[in-house]
């Protein structure tokens, strides 16, 4: 194998299994407050945006319609959000946390950012800035580069 197709498939690994190991950490901390990661996920965009149609929820989340209407009703039986429809086009359903929701977040939120804080304490500012930057040039290469 040439050592340039061996590196890359290394970086592959090791990246894949460090986004591995960090997520079942944080995934951890969620389940601990009886939160699923991806109900997490969709308080937390609620959290930070306000009030989005669902359909933009899923978009952020990646999750399909589908998927989004089962969590949407998860959380709405468990009171943490609520529906409501727009007044100018029925087809459209916003999504809003209720006082329990954000009082939720308001615990769960703070402890999450501060595991991500500790968990990347592992590099530097300066690593973690320039593994940013990394990131988005890897990111952007795929974008640009053919497949198949």
């Amino acid at each position: 194998m040439p050592d340039d197709v061996a590196l890359s498939l290394k970086l592959w690994v090791v990246m894949n299994r460090a986004v591995r190991s960090i997520g079942e950490h944080l995934q951890r901390q969620v389940e601990a407050h009886g939160l699923s990661f991806t109900e997490f996920a969709v308080l937390e965009v609620l959290y930070h945006k306000g009030v989005l149609p669902i359909g933009e929820i899923g978009d952020r989340v990646l999750l399909t319609s589908g998927s989004m209407t089962y969590v949407i009703d998860k959380l709405e039986k468990r009171g943490l959000l609520a529906r409501r429809h727009c007044s100018e086009d029925r087809r459209v359903v916003f999504a809003e946390l209720t006082s329990e929701g954000a009082r939720v977040m308001q615990t769960v939120f703070p402890e999450h950012a501060a595991l991500i804080e500790a968990t990347m304490s592992g590099l530097s500012r300066e690593e973690q800035s320039d593994l940013i930057e990394t990131l988005k040039r890897l990111g952007k290469h795929q974008t640009e580069t053919p497949t198949g």
